[in-house]
């Protein structure tokens, strides 16, 4: 800025002898250089547009406005604080709060940034890439955690506090923290193994040892969530997900789910019948796909009639309730309109000797 001090003393004599008017026009100055950066970017981030099919770009340019915008209005603001020596005594807190303002802009910039560019990774079709949909919350996780650290890190140095004393008594505190959140510790590194070995991810349909059937809404670094079927969340720790048995009904080759509808039929029926009766009632189904065919199975002889199951396959395994529900009733339908018994348990009891009914 010594070159426009030169020109004020050289052609505005009055000015050069006022310091608030000279720390004036200096942020001026800033804010019509901060208007023309974010004119420039806006002017890429059309040209970009243009040339490039991928909105990551577009983003960071977009995301780089205010920070950028933010951090020449804080470097005019400086000067011009400096040039007025009003604030002189206290200049070092002066810049400290100006920092601080700057860190957090540009911490919020690559925070959105970063999640942005890993999101995009994660949804991209190239067939080899590190970033996929199920380690997305595993890299997102670490991220935020280096770049939280990060920003910690720079706003200590922003306020001149010495973190030498800080790292030589983070090895005694995380030694006390070990002891006294051991459990916690422990959902950590569990939350760390799930997300990098992936039995289920997020969308996924799962079944714990316990009985807890839900869909999967969030996987943190602490807890597992999962919305079950009576809308009520559930939160399962991470140590307790990773020792326990776990039943993916999502995963596969697909997220078709078969349901099985369990019927029996009194003996002395006609199998045949059976058998088309069930098969009409898979093809007049709604929610039922075509492929893999609905099939009819022969199961076993049952103590009170031939037990038979039908199998079909539903698009998720949300709607196995709801289908298995339609079935059930048009499978008892079509049994009362074909006439086809369906048994229920009978005994027949021999009576080998009467009682004695004398009355004595």
């Amino acid at each position: 800025m010594e070159w426009m001090q030169n020109i004020i003393q050289q052609y505005l004599p009055y000015i050069s002898d006022n310091q608030l008017i000279q720390s004036a026009l200096i942020f001026l100055f800033a804010a019509i250089v901060a208007s023309l950066a974010k004119f420039i970017i806006q002017r890429l981030q059309v040209i970009s547009t243009k040339k490039t099919d991928n909105t990551v770009d577009d983003h960071i340019l977009d995301e780089l406005k205010r920070p950028l915008r933010i951090s020449v209005l804080i470097i005019g603001a400086r000067l011009a604080i400096g040039r007025s020596e009003l604030l002189i005594e206290h200049m070092d807190i002066v810049e400290s709060i100006l920092l601080t303002i700057v860190i957090y802009y540009w911490f919020r910039f690559v925070i959105n940034t970063s999640h942005y560019v890993l999101k995009y990774l994660s949804h991209s079709d190239r067939k080899a890439k590190l970033v996929q949909r199920h380690t997305l919350p595993l890299f997102d996780n670490l991220a935020a955690i280096i770049f939280y650290a990060m920003g910690v890190y720079f706003l200590l140095i922003a306020w001149e506090i010495d973190i030498s004393a800080w790292l030589a008594s983070a090895g005694i505190l995380g030694l006390a923290l070990s002891f006294a959140a051991k459990d916690t510790l422990a959902n950590l590194f569990a939350g760390v193994f799930i997300l990098a070995d992936s039995p289920y991810k997020l969308g996924d349909f799962i079944v714990l040892d316990s009985g807890e059937r839900g869909e999967v809404t969030h996987i943190g670094i602490r807890s597992t969530r999962i919305l079950t079927r009576s809308d009520v969340e559930i939160t399962i720790p991470n140590a307790i997900m990773g020792n326990t048995k776990i039943t993916n009904e999502t995963a596969g080759p697909h997220k078709k789910y078969r349901i099985r509808i369990q019927i029996a039929c009194a003996y002395g029926e006609d199998i045949s019948r059976v058998r088309d009766a069930l098969s009409e009632v898979a093809a007049q189904a709604s929610n039922i796909e075509d492929e893999p065919a609905p099939r009819v199975r022969f199961r076993t002889f049952g103590d009170s009639g031939l037990n038979f199951e039908l199998l079909c396959w539903v698009s998720e395994p949300v709607l196995r309730g709801r289908v298995s529900d339609s079935i059930n009733e048009a499978v008892y339908n079509k049994f009362l309109q074909e006439k086809i018994e369906i048994p229920f348990p009978q005994r027949d009891i021999n009576i080998r000797s009467m009682p004695n009914n004398n009355i004595l």
